[in-house]
């Protein structure tokens, strides 16, 4: 049987938090840099750990301002030093509550970057080791985080996108560009189901491309992205294909 996790982007000050925590199986939760505070992370923890939903951590370059989705030169040692202390936060807070967190996924900027830069995705990895060291590393397939994952020895788990529209190079259309966001529920799942089911999207202009992905994702704060959810759900079921974290 064919199998898919689902995850969402939570904790970002959106209102869908505890709708989506029922549908997903997996959850990314922001942890102060683009979004969240230790009230915000707390709660995304407990809703979490109420719906039986595998937390992970949110990091990105801190840019509350661009919600984290603007390019940054912060890089070396003050980037890891960054994503320490936003993983740190996170990570007392989830002991505290019971809840050990099972992944990392970078946020916006720094995901894109670090997606074809060696040395952002190497310094991901070192923050990860040092505070989440069990943790897994979401990020798109056949990518420099994949490299940096396996160099040091970190499960890593491919990601596709149910709402965001593919180039024909595979990497996301910009989001400053036109039809970067599927904000249409039923062209999300028809996207989710083909990724699935036949590890391929077809591209904003019309190429199949192979994405070989275990964990598809649907952003909190797309406005649609409760509907969609529940219908890239039903859809799974309907075709047989299972859902759940692979963590």
């Amino acid at each position: 049987m064919a199998q898919i996790d689902l995850n969402a982007d939570l904790g970002e000050g959106g209102d869908l938090d505890e709708a989506l925590m029922s549908v997903v199986t997996s959850c990314n939760i922001a942890c102060g840099g683009h979004a969240g505070d230790d009230a915000s992370m707390r709660a995304a923890l407990r809703l979490a750990k109420q719906n039986q939903v595998s937390p992970g951590a949110h990091p990105s370059f801190p840019d509350r301002e661009n919600f984290g989705r603007a390019a940054s030169s912060l890089s070396g040692p003050a980037l890891v030093a960054e994503l320490t202390s936003q993983l740190t936060a996170l990570n007392q807070i989830a002991v505290d509550e019971g809840l050990t967190l099972s992944h990392l996924k970078p946020h916006g900027a720094l995901y894109n970057m670090a997606a074809k830069d060696p040395e952002l995705a190497d310094q991901i990895t070192e923050a990860l080791l040092a505070v989440i060291p069990t943790a897994s590393l979401v990020g798109p397939p056949n990518s420099e985080l994949k490299r940096a994952a396996a160099a040091q020895q970190i499960e890593f788990v491919a990601e596709g996108f149910a709402d965001r529209a593919y180039e024909a190079d595979g990497q996301l259309r910009q989001r400053s560009l036109s039809g970067a966001v599927i904000h249409d529920a039923d062209a999300q799942t028809k996207q989710a189901l083909q990724i699935a089911t036949e590890k391929q999207v077809t591209s904003f202009d019309g190429a199949r491309l192979d994405l070989p992905a275990e964990t598809l994702c649907v952003h909190g704060d797309t406005p649609a992205a409760f509907d969609a959810a529940r219908k890239i759900k039903a859809a799974f079921e309907q075709s047989g294909i299972s859902i759940c974290a692979p963590y």
